[in-house]
């Protein structure tokens, strides 16, 4: 009855066709423990935590390397002797500024525009980009307040003004050939200076104005003499 039974130790004879059978259940278990608990995702190490000034922010190495040469590009993705850089206890890089003006800075680099807001000071986003290293952004703030320096020297838009007297047949013509710059303002009627036959001739006092340029690159111009009489 003995030498009828399988011998023990020997793997279970193979299935119809040549095939093993399906493996224990131990053995099926085994073989998932070996290898191993999976490894985290590969996106988690895209993003990148930033200390500025005690404000915490939170972008990714892609937007804050956008500027190859800027501080935050050697700081977050050339990290090494170069540029050693302290982190807190949550792992987030240390930077030692004013967390108030990182908004525009990091803005910036994620959709390359300049945006400011009405109680931020340009000249503080200037300082700022110019710490970071950012020239293209360097070059953005000063054109504003160049622009804003402008504006401000012009002072208000003024205005210069000629009378012209025409009798009521030219003001037709003179209206409509009227040059590029010069704008109708009013019209006053003076009645009639001659007669001729049985017919009046009228006449009427027409006043235009015309914006005066008193500004040329910031320089401003005093009008001449023509223009004020």
């Amino acid at each position: 009855a003995m030498a009828e039974g399988p011998p023990r130790g020997r793997t279970p004879s193979p299935g119809p066709g040549g095939t093993p059978g399906p493996p224990s259940p131990r053995a099926a278990g085994a073989a998932a423990g070996s290898a191993g608990a999976p490894s985290p995702p590969a996106a988690a190490s895209k993003w990148v935590r930033l200390n500025v000034g005690g404000t915490y922010f939170v972008s990714t190495r892609q937007t804050l390397c956008r500027e190859p040469k800027s501080f935050l590009c050697r700081l977050c993705c050339q990290e090494g002797p170069e540029l050693g850089s302290d982190k807190d206890e949550t792992g987030a890089y240390l930077i030692d500024r004013d967390p108030t003006y990182f908004g525009p800075i990091l803005n910036y680099l994620r959709h390359g525009k300049l945006i400011i807001n009405k109680e931020l000071a340009e000249e503080g986003v200037l300082e700022e980009a110019e710490f970071y290293n950012i020239a293209s952004l360097v070059r953005l703030v000063k054109e504003r307040i160049r622009d804003n320096e402008n504006r401000t020297s012009q002072g208000p838009v003024k205005h210069v003004y000629r009378v012209l007297q025409c009798q009521e047949e030219e003001l037709t013509q003179m209206v409509s050939t009227m040059s590029d710059g010069w704008k109708f303002e009013q019209l006053i009627s003076i009645g009639s200076s001659y007669n001729y036959g049985n017919e009046d001739q009228a006449e009427f006092l027409c006043v235009v104005s015309r914006e005066l340029n008193n500004s040329t690159n910031g320089i401003v111009k005093e009008p001449s003499e023509k223009a004020k009489v």
